[in-house]
């Protein structure tokens, strides 16, 4: 929406990039008045790691606490800062691709479907995302705006991937998997950094980040990015009103304190548009109207963590967390505030058991108002989450064999007292040989679109529902009598060293689900407003039930110290049955996941400098969403001419002019495909 009649859209966009730029440059050179800039901290390059080094990489989401990758108790995955850059992606969502596991699908220029294990769509809800420790899940429907969630790549140190069940810590809706985004320290991005390119899809985008010492113990960044992408094209061959420009800018402080302990806080603001192509139904108009719609997002969020170690056995952090957000689209105006605060307490009663505990409260409040073909009703509500959680891990046997037992306790506004246990265990067989197996429950609470939505989706013309019948309106209505969805998982998994070169990480699971969500129709009923029309209601219930198993498979060969090989394979069944026999209208879940994946990349250093990378993605067909299958390939060549400079070219989905990956679920927009793209970047370090 161009609210400024004397001067064109793009110009805006430009003034606001530039100006958030502008921001942070007159900042930087501020904080570098009195001192020289530091120079950045070295990057660690996976590559260059032995094996013992590799398996020793450090991962804290499956404990909460630093472990070795290797004594994970958990199916987890970790993109490293090299993975990144090497990648050429350009967003969160596309780094997700290279994880055995996950399904990740573009549905437009601004819109992903990303799930764990199944269950894919734009608005999966058995997915816990977290940025530094910030639930990013929206209670709204259970799932991620993915089109908001970002930050500077260049500073993420890495993202960690759980499939499988994480709720014993992280709480309901880690049902399928946790994804934890983890930035750098201040302290680790000290010095200047600007980035800017474009090209035919990523029509431009650029970053600039300025890191800082505030004397001895304390370290700041300032950091401000930008982008402009092109939409893409309809099945029809139409051009997609799905064009994206996001303008987001923030801050991180570390410091250590006098009295002891580190300290960390962290902030952002963020706006941009995104559009889409809906096709709308309405009794003032049944016969469908397209229509090209722009939504208008912003926010904010603060974060601060402190954590101190009282001993060489004990720790305590407390975190709190305010997120804002705010949402303008075609049929539905979105405020919401969050406020979290979490207590966690780490120790060690005696050699063979480290206990960990935590208590944590959440208050999110909104203001939905709908139009057109949404309502929510309430228009306002205020929901309240308290959890608290216990874990042991007990040392079996010292180095090679451990076990865990823990649980999660929560008290919602939904459904009331919810407990997630669960039981994990590690056996190092030999050297380089690691054997985990897991038996866990977890739930996916109800949101707020399950309880409080009603959703017009289908103008039924008069004569049709039977004869003589006036015209007709099916809707969707949420329940109140709406239950959690319930699942019962297994796991078993092995990780190897098979050579001085070669990683393998096999993971396989086993899960039954109950009390999932389904669709049934009720009894139709007059309505006078705002003409006579019967209402033919889809009830949301609890009528679904069925399991999933497959496999995960993910190998990493060092062929030398220029040459890295990594391949992931993933297989995945779905089986859903209707509980009782009434009503069924389709089996959500089914067919909307693909059965094989298969993931290829390779990363060779070349002499002076320069650097090649290509990725290969094949994803099966979606039988229940019409979606065939493609494979794509991805090429970057990238060249650094000095340390402080590096210039690349990256083409992605190189094999043909474009191909369609998801469609949107209960929302009427429409796919557009992802279209074959080149762009250079360049990176400049000061």
């Amino acid at each position: 929406m161009n609210r400024c009649p004397f001067i064109p859209a793009a110009s805006l966009r430009a003034v606001r990039l530039w100006g958030w730029l502008l921001v942070v440059l007159c900042c930087c050179r501020a904080g570098a008045a009195d001192q020289p800039p530091p120079s950045s901290s070295p990057q660690v390059d996976l590559t260059e790691l032995s094996l013992e080094e590799l398996m020793d990489v450090q991962v804290t989401s499956v404990s909460k606490r630093a472990e070795p990758i290797y004594a994970a108790a958990a199916a987890v995955f970790v993109i490293t800062q090299e993975d990144l850059r090497r990648s050429g992606v350009t967003s969160i969502p596309e780094a997700l691709r290279m994880v055995p596991g996950l399904e990740v699908a573009r549905i437009d220029a601004n819109k992903w479907a990303v799930s764990a294990r199944g269950f894919n769509g734009r608005f999966a809800n058995k997915l816990l995302v977290l940025i530094d420790g910030r639930s990013v899940y929206t209670p709204l429907f259970s799932g991620v705006y993915w089109d908001v969630q970002d930050t500077l790549l260049e500073d993420i140190d890495r993202i960690e991937v759980i499939r499988g069940p994480g709720a014993t810590l992280w709480g309901a809706n880690a049902v399928n998997g946790v994804i934890n985004i983890i930035t750098r320290s201040a302290r680790e991005t000290q010095g200047g950094l600007l980035a800017a390119g474009g090209g035919s899809e990523e029509r431009g985008f650029a970053a600039l980040r300025y890191g800082g010492a505030l004397g001895e113990s304390s370290f700041y960044r300032l950091y401000a990015k930008a982008f402009e992408r092109d939409g893409g094209e309809r099945v029809t061959g139409e051009a997609g009103a799905d064009d994206w420009s996001m303008r987001r800018g923030g801050f991180r402080l570390d410091s250590q304190l006098s009295g002891g302990g580190d300290w960390m806080v962290t902030g952002e603001l963020y706006d941009g548009e995104a559009g889409e192509t809906l096709t709308l139904q309405s009794l003032q108009a049944p016969l469908p109207r397209t229509v090209d719609s722009e939504e208008e997002v912003s926010g904010g969020y603060l974060l601060s963590r402190w954590q101190r170690a009282l001993s060489e056995t004990s720790e305590l952090k407390v975190q709190l967390y305010y997120d804002r957000t705010e949402r303008l689209a075609q049929f539905l105006d979105e405020d919401r505030d969050t406020f979290d605060v979490e207590v966690q307490h780490g120790f060690s009663p005696g050699r063979r058991h480290r206990l960990l505990w935590g208590l944590g409260f959440r208050r999110t409040a909104d203001d939905l108002q709908g139009a057109e073909i949404l309502s929510f009703s309430p228009t306002r509500r205020t929901d309240d989450l308290a959890s608290g959680f216990l874990q042991d891990e007990i040392t079996l046997r010292p180095d090679r064999l451990w076990l865990t037992l823990g649980s999660k306790v929560e008290h919602n506004d939904y459904t009331g007292l919810e407990v997630q246990p669960n039981l994990r265990a590690v056996w190092l067989a030999r050297p380089h040989h690691t054997l985990w197996a897991a038996a866990s429950r977890a739930v996916r609470t109800p949101s707020r679109a399950e309880d409080d939505l009603r959703l017009d989706a289908q103008v039924i013309p008069p004569g049709q529902l039977f004869p003589g019948s006036p015209v007709a309106l099916l809707s969707s209505f949420g329940s109140r009598d709406f239950r959690s969805e319930e699942l019962l998982a297994w796991e078993l998994g092995y990780r190897a060293g098979l050579s001085p070169g070669l990683f393998l990480d096999l993971a396989t699971f086993y899960n039954v689900y109950d009390r999932l969500r389904s669709a049934s129709l009720g009894e139709p009923f007059l309505q006078l407003a705002p003409r006579p029309h019967l209402v033919v209601p889809v009830l949301v219930g609890n009528d679904l039930e069925g399991d999933t198993y497959g496999a995960e498979l993910a190998a990493d060969w060092r062929v030398s110290k220029r040459w890295r090989w990594s391949a992931a394979y993933t297989f995945l069944s779905v089986q859903l049955q209707q509980r009782s026999g009434a009503g069924e209208l389709g089996l959500e879940g089914e067919g909307q996941s693909p059965q094989h994946q298969l993931f290829l990349r390779s990363s060779l250093d070349l002499a002076r400098g320069v650097e090649l990378d290509f990725a290969l993605r094949y994803v099966d067909e979606l039988e229940g969403l019409d979606v065939d299958r493609y494979a794509t390939f991805d090429l970057r060549l990238g060249w650094r001419p000095r340390p402080d400079l590096e210039l690349s070219l990256v083409g992605q989905n190189l094999l043909e002019d474009g191909h369609f990956e998801a469609v949107s679920e209960v929302i009427p927009a429409h796919s557009t495909a992802v279209e074959r793209g080149v762009y250079g970047k360049v990176e400049w370090r000061f």
